[in-house]
């Protein structure tokens, strides 16, 4: 395992923070018109709640209507299909993740073109917490972006439940929409191929290396991009991408049980030295430590974006956006500190 020179870490770490790439911005093309803005998107969702909520179905859809406002305030409603979704979380919590099914002929022309089939991020249960929980899930999946365009777009929607059956009342939280992985997959040109598992060797170093770094960032345990999956193809809250003759490029969702999202439910597995999600537990590869410097530089690069996120973003409780800002500091303490990066990273790769 690579050991960092103090001095050489810090000099090389200085100059790529001033030569760092823009982010491989030439990797994707445009977002779809429903992820070209980050504006909080009002919406309205009427399904018969009742029976979503009791009886969860995770194969049979419900019948609805989504009715979202546009910028100019103009109002529109798609038919929409609506079924629960989740493994934990489906027994966990009050409300479900959800799957929206659109129909792809109302979709055409409308700020929803070319969306089909979408989760929707949503509250697990009725405190606050929960609520917040939403929006510090939504915010890991906005610094992502910040440090890649290889990354799940997200659109976070003030959202009003109606029950279609009158059995309950209106309730409105903060819910978001995550790009479908066959929209990605078009945006940065690569195939999503279908397989158990995979191998380090067969993936992207330096990407793999930067969503490794961001696990850490945020706290993360419950994920590998190389093992199979009991719920899904390869591999454990990773999405593969990947055309023939190239590496493929691991992409993490699903960030629930994480320190930096806190969830009321969220603990990391019992084999990890770790008690709470707010330990941090570096699980990158140590086949990538020598792109650690790149790596790091990238996330200096990306920290005032970051703060800025943080400090500016809508719907934060003044002690959440505290705790955030706080679990954002420890992280750059950790990676400022060669004789951390050495302790904490390096040492503790896989």
């Amino acid at each position: 395992r690579q050991v960092l020179d103090k001095s050489l870490f810090n000099n090389r770490l200085l100059a790529l923070v001033f030569i760092a790439a823009p982010l491989n911005a030439e990797e994707s093309k445009k977002p779809d018109p429903l992820f070209q803005d980050t504006a909080t998107l009002t919406a309205v969702l009427a399904v018969p709640m009742s029976a979503l909520l009791r009886e969860k179905p995770t194969e049979d859809y419900v019948e609805g209507t989504f009715t979202y406002l546009d910028t100019d305030g103009k109002s529109h409603t798609l038919n929409v299909k609506v079924r629960a979704r989740g493994h934990s979380r489906l027994d966990l919590c009050t409300m479900p993740p959800l799957w929206l099914n659109f129909k792809k002929s109302q979709v055409k022309d409308t700020l929803f073109h070319k969306q089909d089939k979408m989760k929707l991020g949503v509250h697990c249960g009725e405190s606050l917490r929960h609520e917040q929980s939403v929006l510090r899930e939504y915010l890991a999946y906005r610094v992502l972006n910040i440090l890649t365009p290889l990354s799940f777009n997200v659109r976070l929607l003030r959202l009003t439940y109606v029950d279609s059956e009158g059995n309950r009342k209106d309730v409105e939280r903060y819910a978001f929409l995550m790009e479908h992985k066959n929209r990605l997959g078009k945006r940065i040109g690569r195939d999503d191929p279908k397989f158990e598992e995979t191998t380090v060797e067969a993936i992207d170093p330096e990407h793999l290396n930067l969503t490794s770094v961001f696990q850490f960032f945020i706290g993360n345990t419950d994920f590998s991009p190389i093992a199979s999956s009991p719920y899904n193809e390869c591999c454990h809250n990773y999405v593969m991408f990947g055309n023939e003759g190239e590496p493929l490029i691991a992409i993490p969702y699903d960030f629930d049980q994480t320190g930096f999202v806190n969830a009321p439910y969220a603990s990391p597995g019992e084999q990890f030295p770790i008690h709470t999600v707010r330990q941090r537990l570096y699980r990158g590869r140590c086949a990538n430590n020598e792109l650690l410097d790149a790596t790091l530089a990238r996330f200096w690069e990306a920290q005032p974006a970051i703060d800025a996120l943080i400090a500016e973003h809508e719907g934060l409780s003044g002690s959440v956006r505290k705790s955030l800002h706080g679990f954002v500091k420890d992280f750059y303490k950790i990676v400022s500190n060669p004789k951390h990066v050495n302790n904490r990273l390096v040492k503790r790769c896989m």
